[in-house]
């Protein structure tokens, strides 16, 4: 596997409870347990659009995009769920060079979805309430760089406009201890990350990194939207590759 040496703070700091969890092993996302990030139940966005049966696309970027693909792929009504990279040049999508924080990039993940079983409010509601952790400026958990920032980068008006009315209404409800950083970009390119980072939560569950800050997502997605979990998650790769 390729060098993957700036997820290793992650593993530091979760320290032994990290290790213990990972004892646990493939079983471990059935059910909550001590994680890096709590979930926060937030109410559903006031202003959505319309379900409509299609084929839409959506960009979120919320830290390590394991977590986060891991979580969309198991939310009904997503197709597909890719980890890349969005916000800068096509000849600097490379992770280690992603990695550097001076590419204007962000792990990102592409969520393609049906608008008729899930809308892009509701990815929205997923995102801020069990994906990641809206209120943290340019790092999240672990991981720290504007590589890793809080970023909705709409795919048009419209969904900047539902973006942009989600987060005031959020705020004014005051449902997170600290105001929401996320920033909204538009016009900006996904780039798919390399074989190596998709699936990565499904593939590796045992993984120190994985059993503290991402499974727990995994669990919080089935506690708290039962509607829109789906058991079986769609990947991007065979298991077998």
């Amino acid at each position: 596997m390729t060098n993957i040496n700036n997820r290793s703070t992650g593993f530091v700091r979760g320290g032994l409870a990290a290790l213990a969890l990972a004892v646990a092993g493939a079983g471990f996302w059935l059910t909550p347990a001590i994680s890096a990030e709590d979930a926060v139940k937030i109410p559903p966005p006031a202003i959505d659009e319309k379900a409509a049966p299609g084929s839409e696309k959506a960009i979120f970027a919320g830290g390590c995009f394991w977590g986060v693909q891991g979580v969309f792929q198991h939310v009904k009504g997503v197709s597909k769920a890719v980890s890349g990279y969005t916000g800068g040049a096509k000849d600097d999508a490379v992770y280690e060079t992603v990695g550097t924080g001076r590419t204007g990039h962000a792990e990102s993940v592409e969520i393609t979805y049906d608008p008729s079983k899930v809308t892009y409010g509701q990815l929205l509601q997923v995102y801020f309430s069990v994906a990641h952790n809206p209120t943290q400026l340019n790092y999240q958990g672990p991981d720290s760089g504007t590589q890793y920032r809080s970023t909705i980068f709409a795919e048009n008006d419209a969904q900047k406009k539902i973006a942009q009315s989600y987060i005031a209404q959020l705020d004014k409800a005051k449902v997170f201890s600290e105001p929401i950083v996320t920033t909204l970009e538009t016009g900006k390119t996904f780039y798919p990350a390399e074989n190596y980072h998709q699936d990565f939560l499904t593939l590796n569950p045992t993984y120190p990194y994985i059993v503290y800050n991402d499974l727990p997502k995994v669990a919080n997605l089935k506690t708290l939207f039962p509607s829109l979990y789906s058991e079986k998650p769609v990947l991007v790769l065979s298991a077998s590759n």
